[in-house]
């Protein structure tokens, strides 16, 4: 199979992020990660065996500028924040929805082949928790905008992985959360914690390919 296809990331160091960049690296569809970013990576956190990445040092409140990145055939976004790190809600919506939905009327003005970012499983615009609402709004904002192509929400519950930071509060709750996994079964089994690396390659069979596979 021939590297024939391009991705960009958004979110490119995050949990999920990581994951899905090494795993692009060593897809033999790809032959270009691009991956917009605020500050340099550490080449020594990505391996490119293949020599296929191009991070891109950008303003996020300037992402519209950036909208020629946004024509590769497939369109990553792993961004996301928490309240805490926000410090405030809006700070928080204007990474996890607004960020998020600029990205997708990028993808679409680019014909973007396919778009596919990370929601929440309980995502829901009616939800009263604000973290599930605004995930809610965003995907009824993305799934409803015409003419972009491909578009695929990403619903992990718990995150389960190497983190840079160590939060007390989130170690507890992965901790319970093994616990009680088994127990989790039928309608209950999608609240199950998930690893990074299994959000990454749902992400990657998400992507539409049939495009240019179809042509070989």
């Amino acid at each position: 199979m021939k590297n024939i296809n391009t991705a960009l990331v958004l979110g490119a160091t995050g949990l999920v992020g990581k994951a899905l960049v090494t795993q692009l690296f060593s897809d033999s569809r790809y032959c270009k990660v691009t991956c917009l970013v605020r500050k340099p990576l550490k080449h020594c956190d990505y391996p490119d065996p293949k020599g296929i990445l191009e991070p891109i040092v950008i303003d996020f409140d300037a992402l519209q500028d950036y909208q020629g990145y946004f024509n590769a055939d497939h369109i990553y976004v792993c961004l996301g924040t928490t309240i805490k790190h926000a410090k405030s809600r809006a700070a928080f919506r204007k990474v996890d929805f607004e960020y998020v939905h600029i990205a997708a009327q990028l993808a679409r003005a680019q014909k973007a082949k396919s778009f596919v970012w990370i929601s929440s499983v309980g995502a829901n615009a009616k939800s009263k928790s604000f973290y599930l609402r605004v995930k809610g709004e965003l995907e009824n904002a993305i799934l409803n905008l015409s003419g972009l192509q491909h578009p695929s929400a990403v619903r992990p519950s718990l995150l389960l992985g190497e983190r840079p930071e160590t939060r007390f509060a989130e170690r507890i709750g992965i901790v319970f959360a093994k616990l009680i996994s088994p127990l989790l079964f039928g309608r209950w089994a999608k609240y199950k914690p998930v690893s990074a690396r299994q959000v990454a390659a749902h992400m990657i069979t998400l992507q539409n390919f049939s495009a240019k596979e179809s042509a070989k």
